[in-house]
């Protein structure tokens, strides 16, 4: 009895031991960066608006409306416009909704399907707030297939440029991602 007591305690140390351990966390995490284009008008949008409240077009935030997205994921910052750009890997395919009513605070859930590169055939799900005004925002990653099947992590999410005047809204997301031991 007192054997597989102290079995028992030995096995929890252990185990507690593993889960604090700084190098235990970091050992298989993979960082890379891709570039969002958002083109919201010109002859192929690649995010369009598909729903909103009757108060959305009065709301300073457009609280309530709902964006479906198909935009181009690259591996530079340059605007893409409706061509396929030569250096896309991917596409972030899904929807965002405008859901803060104090702030432009979107609701982001999407996929980044990788159809290039060193992860084609691979995608990684993406889910959390995404305040569009702040410098650097995060959200989780909680989930992938491929090279990334029960990946966990986050994103890193910073705004290049506007679109104010190219109609092209390019962001650059820092990918911190840890996928399941094959």
């Amino acid at each position: 009895m007192a054997s597989s007591k102290t079995l028992l305690l030995v096995l929890c140390a252990a185990a507690a031991a593993a889960m604090l351990s700084p190098a235990s966390a970091a050992d298989d995490l993979t960082k890379f960066k891709v570039y969002f284009h958002d083109v919201l008008a010109g002859k192929s949008p690649t995010a369009i608006r598909i729903a909103q409240a009757a108060s959305t077009n009065s709301s300073s935030t457009f609280f309530g409306a709902v964006v479906a997205i198909d935009d181009p994921l690259t591996t530079t910052p340059a605007v893409t416009g409706s061509a396929k750009s030569k250096d896309e890997v991917g596409r972030a395919q899904g929807s965002y909704t405008f859901a803060d009513q104090a702030t432009f605070g979107l609701l982001m859930n999407m996929n980044f399907v990788f159809t290039a590169g060193d992860y084609k055939g691979s995608s990684l799900t993406i889910y959390g707030r995404n305040e569009v005004l702040s410098a650097v925002r995060e959200m989780s990653i909680i989930g992938g297939t491929g090279k990334f099947r029960m990946a966990r992590g986050y994103v890193q999410a910073s705004t290049v440029d506007s679109g104010a005047k190219s109609g092209e809204t390019v962001v650059e997301y820092t990918v911190y991602v840890k996928a399941a031991a094959a």
